[in-house]
């Protein structure tokens, strides 16, 4: 196969597209994982149950499943990649407000079934992002502009851990659900502007075709042994820090803050931190190149762990919080910009959603099935002693940083190894 030469968009253009749908695809993980948690905690739920609806995050894992029916089937609209992304984000968004009208006390499972629809939609949206995103920029585009979108991301955290924590204070949690809700109109304004991404090829004819042909490419591209190295990474690199902030906002009300301050000041402070890390993550990207930046920003974020642990022994202190959640947002943003920079560049772009959709599912297993047990643990061991355990398990995803991502070399796409 020829290399294609593809002209992307401007760099303000990528710079806006990037930030509005990484704000899309973050808002409805974290109102899962931030709102989902303070509204049953604030409601009375148990902690181990609320460690246990994690599970409802499962799509996350299992979306390359139904990710090459994304890759063969067109809805009638907008075409193959954007159709599927307004599908998505109007249902997203109807399902949130729907979500919030429901008791958790009395209805928990409605809450509990809704939570899961919203998971699977969600999941569906970052298929379809993640493929549009991997089609419309260039490589040169790929680091920067993903630094932007998982920066972007992570921002979103600020409606469902800060605005609608402030509002939660002030109205009921109905009308909380419908404002938070209604954030993912810009998403939906972004898709109906932007352009359709060139095609590498033609689309898959069969269905059969979209499921066996993109394994096949990626585990005879460098060999299975080589593949599994890439899928264990995968896996670990995120494991540490993705333990840790499962329960965070639990944490925090435990230790004694109010909503409100959780609001104000945590997610504030994050605020600031992330942009500054969207900013060094994108610049670093640009100069260096990803693998430098998995080494630096996967040590930092393994670093970040540690800043909990001081937290669970200092107590409801609001400076040490401002420190604590602003360092762990620029360390903990800048190893997801690396990361998912690289989940990009072993994508092969003839197979973007369903090779796309296996790596950020392993990768999303942790958030999964380990964060579940969460609850469990923290009951067992303690808070101070949870967080070193998140720590002990950031490790080993470094230490197969010499054989992934050699640190004197560039990182190549999939596509050039297939070329």
């Amino acid at each position: 196969m020829q290399s294609i030469e593809h002209v992307g968009p401007s760099k303000t253009k990528a710079l806006l597209v990037c930030v509005f749908l990484g704000f899309s695809s973050g808002l409805p993980l974290f109102i899962l994982y931030n709102l989902l948690s303070a509204w049953l905690k604030s409601e009375g739920v148990d902690l181990k149950a609320i460690g246990l609806f994690a599970l409802v995050g499962m799509p996350y894992t299992w979306k390359f499943l139904w990710a090459p029916a994304m890759d063969r089937f067109n809805l009638p609209f907008l075409g193959r990649r954007r159709g599927w992304m307004i599908a998505t984000q109007v249902a997203v968004m109807i399902a949130v407000i729907l979500m919030g009208q429901f008791n958790p006390r009395t209805e928990i499972w409605t809450v509990v079934f809704l939570a899961s629809i919203v998971s699977f939609l969600s999941a569906s949206q970052d298929v379809v992002v993640d493929a549009h995103r991997r089609e419309w920029l260039t490589e040169e585009q790929m680091g920067s502009g993903t630094a932007l979108f998982v920066n972007a991301y992570k921002l979103s955290t600020l409606v469902p851990g800060s605005l609608s924590l402030i509002l939660s204070d002030l109205m009921t949690w109905d009308w909380v659900f419908l404002i938070t809700g209604l954030f993912m109109l810009p998403g939906i304004l972004t898709t109906l502007l932007v352009s359709e991404p060139k095609m590498y090829g033609p689309a898959p004819k069969t269905l059969k075709e979209a499921v066996i042909e993109p394994f096949n490419e990626f585990m005879q591209r460098r060999g299975w042994q080589h593949a599994v190295l890439v899928l264990a990474f995968i896996f670990l690199y995120k494991l540490g820090d993705s333990m840790a902030t499962a329960l965070a906002t639990p944490f925090y009300i435990e230790l004694g803050f109010t909503r409100t301050e959780i609001g104000l000041v945590a997610k504030n402070a994050g605020l600031w931190a992330s942009i500054l890390g969207g900013i060094l993550g994108a610049y670093w990207m640009l100069k260096t190149g990803v693998n430098k930046a998995l080494w630096l920003f996967g040590f930092l974020q393994a670093i970040a762990i540690i800043g909990f642990a001081i937290l669970a022994q200092t107590g409801a202190d609001l400076w040490v919080l401002t420190w604590v959640i602003g360092f762990e947002a620029l360390s903990v943003g800048l190893g997801t910009a690396a990361f998912t920079s690289y989940i990009a560049l072993e994508t092969n772009p003839r197979f973007t959603a369903t090779q796309f959709a296996l790596f950020t599912s392993l990768s999303a297993v942790p958030r999964t099935f380990i964060n579940a047990l969460t609850g469990y643990i923290v009951e067992l061991t303690g808070w101070t002693n949870f967080f070193v355990i998140c720590f002990i398990l950031a490790i080993p995803g470094l230490l197969l940083l010499p054989k992934i991502a050699p640190w004197n070399k560039e990182k190549q796409s999939g596509f050039e190894k297939a070329a």
